[in-house]
């Protein structure tokens, strides 16, 4: 079973750049989609309904943030944000239940630029999303994935030095990576490849992406229960259309 999580930074705008093309070649079984920044009314996705139920979680604000889940397995059920209306207005959370475990799909509150954001995302919402997902976990395991906004260790980011008082690689945004992992949560990714120079995300400035400057934002976490059927986490950097690129992971029986 093949898992693709991409923040597309705006689905329309993506939809212009071969986005029919990737879920074509990817022939993935389940595809998240993180800052959306639609309505799903706003969106033709009559060519996705014959391969994939979908499910939408628009922001109230328009052509902001938002999550989307593409899933051939069917669902037991599906829910929207993490229950607290508060914390729900922007989109940013869909929970779909298979018979085996959740998967989340999760697209982290940005600090932003003067960190105005960052009191918020890190002792509120960080919090608040973690005590979700172990309420989950009390059910049945956990797979979550999204764009994280947060570049975990000096690996996961080309200038760790110049970025440490930037957005998505602040001391308490990396602490609260933390506290997901001393929860039990595994990265993917890091099971398999423990080099650097692996990243999802680059700036549209300055030709970042031809020249690798870039973080690594985007995630898949499993509960340890589920770690003998990971078989795969992956990166695929070439696939174009985002400052972000497609990451996932391949479970077998």
């Amino acid at each position: 079973m093949k898992f693709i999580s991409w923040n597309v930074n705006g689905i329309r705008s993506v939809m212009g750049k071969g986005f029919q093309d990737f879920l074509k070649n990817e022939d993935a079984d389940v595809i998240c989609l993180q800052e959306v920044k639609a309505m799903r009314d706003q969106v033709d996705h009559s060519a996705w309904e014959n391969n994939y139920e979908i499910h939408w979680n628009a922001a109230d604000r328009k052509g902001y943030s938002g999550t989307a889940i593409l899933t051939r397995k069917p669902t037991k059920s599906v829910s929207l944000g993490i229950g607290i209306p508060e914390h729900d207005a922007e989109g940013r959370v869909i929970t779909v239940e298979y018979p085996d475990w959740y998967l989340v799909n999760v697209y982290t509150p940005n600090s932003k630029r003067e960190l105005e954001r960052l009191e918020y995302r890190t002792t509120i919402w960080d919090r608040l999303f973690l005590e979700y997902l172990q309420t989950l976990e009390k059910k049945k395991p956990v797979i979550f994935c999204g764009d994280l906004n947060v570049a975990h260790r000096e690996i996961d980011i080309a200038r760790p030095r110049e970025n440490v008082r930037n957005a998505g690689f602040t001391p308490q945004e990396r602490a609260s990576f933390d506290r997901i992992v001393e929860a039990g949560f595994l990265d993917t990714f890091r099971e398999f490849e423990k080099g650097g120079g692996h990243y999802t995300w680059w700036s549209y400035m300055g030709t970042a992406r031809e020249r690798n400057i870039g973080w690594r934002i985007d995630y898949f976490l499993i509960s340890p229960a589920l770690r003998p059927r990971l078989k795969e986490a992956f990166i695929l950097p070439h696939v174009t259309g985002s400052d972000h690129c497609p990451v996932g992971i391949v479970f077998g029986k």
